[in-house]
């Protein structure tokens, strides 16, 4: 299990400059996201605009749990199906229809901010749309809820229900985390409830940084990971949407560090 690092109100601030470089990256992908681009484009997008602001891409090199592969991009670039880790690719173009989910992680200052968007190619299907709109809502669920002495599994068993009221499956083999100097820290944020996270509640506390993210399918909650070593797909290639913002627990509920 990861240690929990608590963080100090200086260390926050740092995350927060870190944090409006992911959202303006992020801004400017959606904008640029449209039918016709392929995800190398945004890929070099990302990192112009990381390295004007002194970023350090997160993701280009990291070893994943299924590769001995080292993740080639700045962002991860998930289209339909994918839940996370897609690669950037010149041969993949957006088309009309699909959904995109972009997730990217900067490092400045020696302190790491990370966050998700998912993103309608043009017009998109009645469920598709529906399907990104839940998953933001249990992102800002999330959001609304999160302050000191609040346990996790309450949170989380309102993401979960936002989910499936609406006939959606949340992931259970991926979650949120905590996040600091490192990109991933303790503890682990599950989306949904379980035995195990009842047993091993987390009990937010003043200090906590987590990058809070549901993921969330159309159909089946199960995923694999491709021959690639990176692209997580839902089993049932259902689509999938993906939302994530880094945030700070403080004296009064939280603070967002992700945006502009």
């Amino acid at each position: 299990m990861m240690a929990i690092t608590l963080k100090s109100r200086r260390e926050i601030e740092l995350m927060r400059r870190a944090g409006s470089v992911v959202a303006k990256v992020l801004s400017k992908l959606e904008e640029l996201a449209k039918p016709g681009v392929n995800t190398a484009e945004l890929d070099r997008a990302a990192e112009l605009i990381s390295a004007e602001a002194g970023a350090e891409d997160l993701f280009r090199g990291v070893i994943g749990p299924s590769s001995k592969v080292p993740f080639p991009g700045a962002i991860c670039a998930s289209i339909n199906e994918q839940v996370v880790h897609g690669i950037p690719c010149e041969d993949v173009c957006l088309k009309e229809g699909d959904v995109l989910s972009i997730d990217y992680g900067a490092r400045l200052n020696g302190y790491c901010g990370d966050a998700a968007v998912t993103v309608a190619i043009g017009k998109v299907s009645e469920e598709k749309a529906r399907l990104i709109a839940v998953t933001r809502q249990a992102l800002e669920i999330a959001i609304d809820n999160a302050a000191p002495q609040v346990r996790w599994s309450q949170i989380a068993e309102k993401m979960q229900k936002c989910a499936e009221a609406a006939g959606f499956a949340v992931v259970r083999e991926l979650v949120g985390h905590g996040i600091g100097r490192n990109m991933h820290e303790g503890p682990q944020l599950p989306n949904f409830v379980s035995d195990e996270l009842l047993k091993n509640d987390i009990v937010l506390t003043e200090g906590m940084v987590l990058a809070v993210e549901p993921m969330i399918n159309i159909g089946t909650e199960k995923v694999r990971t491709l021959k690639d070593g990176w692209t997580v797909i839902a089993k049932d290639k259902s689509c999938s949407a993906h939302f994530e913002h880094t945030i700070a627990i403080v004296e009064k509920g939280c603070e967002v560090l992700t945006v502009i």
